[in-house]
């Protein structure tokens, strides 16, 4: 009897070993969380670990950590977290101006070129395709770069599967103060079309880009929230479909822009428009043109929205910019046949069609 407790007690404590084993803390690797030290060999040495070991955990405590995160290619099937210690706080808003936290993990990356705050590497080391066998699971993490960047936050185009939860992409900066991005980046670029059919987002939240989200397809995404991006989500060329459930998009240029063939729902596509006296010379960029913005109508889908305008309330107002194959109705409001309902003709050539309540 005391052998057999003896070994179960062994067998515990060998597993406790292996699950610690899986765990790499950045800090044995001489990260420092100071808001100054540049921690990209750390964190890549850390990594380097991960993959040799056949995948693991990046465990990084609470601090400000600039750098880049590269998870490097793999030709074999591994799955690497990036954790933070707590979950961050999400910072957005519609009007004022408050000054961002410092607490949590934040990783941030200040340099003007080159890959994003954490990426999944193109390199020859690939599964197939252009696809890297890693399957990235990010948590509980604050990703940084600086008022229009020039750098994406998160890039996993090359990754073959993904899992974004409880995580924070911005510039440094409240959306409603921040400048109009210029530079094309994205807040997020999911794993790209042809890949592993995994790509999972929960409880993110992106401000300050040109792009809030690329969508690359089998996407599945849910409280999601984007704020002051040019675009909200992009759906880009896709061969499988992909689906959303609570998306919030506040003073977005454009809350979804398509520009590929994309199939999708969203089942509560929630926006806010700056209301009357809301944007300044500096921010007028986050006042809405369209709620969909698909020209070359490359988008197959179904959206249920709403629509909050500033110092208003509740509105019916709703424009696009074709989206002839997107049905879209307003919370509430039985469904049409948009080639039937004549509010719902495809706007000029020109893409300036008048502001216009449009419910379907």
């Amino acid at each position: 009897m005391k052998r057999m407790i003896l070994c179960g007690l062994m067998m515990a404590a060998a597993t406790v070993a292996q699950v610690e084993a899986k765990t790499f803390d950045v800090t044995d690797y001489g990260a420092k969380g100071d808001d100054k030290t540049d921690n990209t060999e750390a964190f890549t040495a850390c990594m380097k670990a991960i993959v040799e070991a056949g995948g693991g955990r990046m465990y990084i405590p609470n601090g400000v950590y600039r750098g880049r995160i590269i998870v490097p290619g793999t030709k074999e099937w591994i799955t690497v977290e990036i954790v933070g210690e707590s979950e961050p706080t999400p910072v957005f808003g519609t009007i004022g101006a408050f000054p961002f936290p410092r607490n949590g993990t934040i990783i941030q990356c200040l340099s003007k070129s080159g890959s994003a705050v954490i990426s999944a590497a193109n390199t020859p080391q690939k599964l197939y395709h252009s696809f890297s066998g890693v399957y990235v699971s990010i948590r509980n993490l604050d990703v940084r770069t600086y008022d229009n960047p020039a750098i994406s936050g998160i890039d996993l185009q090359h990754a073959a599967q993904c899992k974004l939860e409880n995580v924070f992409v911005n510039t440094d900066i409240y959306n409603v103060q921040a400048s109009k991005p210029s530079h094309g980046t994205a807040g997020i670029i999911t794993p790209a079309c042809n890949n592993a059919a995994l790509t999972i987002l929960r409880n993110v939240l992106v401000t300050g880009y040109h792009t809030g989200i690329l969508v690359n397809e089998h996407t599945d995404g849910d409280n999601i929230n984007l704020a002051s991006n040019v675009n909200g989500l992009e759906f880009a060329f896709a061969n499988h479909a992909s689906r959303f459930g609570r998306v919030g998009a506040q003073r977005c240029t454009r809350s979804v822009t398509v520009t590929g063939k994309h199939g999708f729902c969203i089942e509560q596509l929630d926006m806010e428009i700056a209301g009357h006296g809301q944007t300044d010379k500096d921010n007028k960029w986050q006042a809405t043109d369209f709620n969909i913005y698909d020209p070359k109508n490359l988008g197959i889908g179904d959206i249920n929205y709403w629509v909050v305008e500033g110092n208003v309330g509740a509105v019916e107002k709703f424009t696009r910019n074709g989206g002839e194959h997107i049905r879209a109705r307003r919370i509430g409001s039985p469904p049409t046949d948009r080639k039937q309902d004549p509010q719902n003709a495809q706007q000029d050539g020109a893409g300036q069609a008048p502001t216009r309540p449009e419910s379907e």
